[in-house]
């Protein structure tokens, strides 16, 4: 099993997404695809006049970002990248965390204050997902999901895929991204350990918005994922990115 996570950032670029379909159609094994769309969640909450709040640099979910986050990841995002894959051939479908109770999770707890309608993942219906890529189904999942309160949460993409992977035993899970990979200077390094990877942030080689990248990767790894990896489009199907697993020296 294959597990892509793609970003509002890359879902903006107007060659991405048939790109994309077109590296899934080559692909040999089943596929899940998770999405965020943060830009677009943004641009809507602008238009909107909502105020983003952020606590420790994530943002805070109120009840009307809430609202804002459903219309753009269920709504437009979703269903932006299904029609493209089934434009090109790939037998999409578009879910959410809620349908049919894929991911439960709770609300999460951030040391720094209230993040609002943030959530955790606690449980993932892998049979599901397991069933409908066995029928030939390309499931497209976007974030939002229902916690064991019976209130809707918005989960972090990254965090959400992690999840994913690891319930679904993935081979390899994709963080595809605007960069290449994990770089020094001109160079993208192939793959990475845990070890390695903690002594380059130390160095300062990895930094800023790379830094919760490769945490999201390690722990991935971590979660029982067999390896994940950073890369960029042109990466995606020609082997190229950072590849973390537990075992890379």
């Amino acid at each position: 099993m294959h597990v892509l996570k793609v970003g509002g950032n890359e879902l903006n670029e107007q060659s991405f997404l048939p790109r994309l379909a077109e590296a899934l159609k080559r692909s040999r094994q089943g596929s899940v695809v998770v999405h965020g769309g943060g830009k677009d969640i943004a641009s809507l909450q602008e238009r909107l006049g909502i105020n983003p709040e952020k606590v420790d640099g994530l943002r805070v979910t109120d009840d009307d970002s809430l609202e804002a986050s459903q219309m753009v990841l269920c709504g437009k995002v979703n269903k932006q990248i299904v029609s493209t894959l089934i434009g090109f051939g790939i037998d999409a479908v578009g879910l959410s965390g809620i349908d049919a109770g894929l991911i439960t999770c709770k609300k999460k707890i951030h040391p720094a204050g209230d993040l609002g309608n943030v959530g955790e993942v606690i449980e993932v219906r892998a049979e599901l997902l397991n069933w409908l890529v066995e029928k030939g189904l390309t499931p497209v999942i976007s974030p939002i999901s229902l916690g064991e309160d019976g209130k809707i949460y918005n989960i972090n993409a990254d965090e959400a895929a992690g999840a994913l992977a690891s319930a679904l035993e993935a081979d390899l899970l994709d963080f595809v991204s605007n960069v290449p990979g994990v770089r020094d200077g001109e160079r993208v390094f192939a793959g990475l350990s845990q070890e390695r990877t903690h002594e380059l942030i130390r160095d300062g080689v990895i930094k800023g918005g790379m830094i919760p990248k490769v945490g999201a990767a390690l722990k991935a790894v971590d979660m029982g994922v067999r390896a994940a990896r950073i890369v960029n489009i042109e990466g995606l199907g020609n082997g190229g990115g950072t590849t973390f697993r537990s075992d890379v020296a």
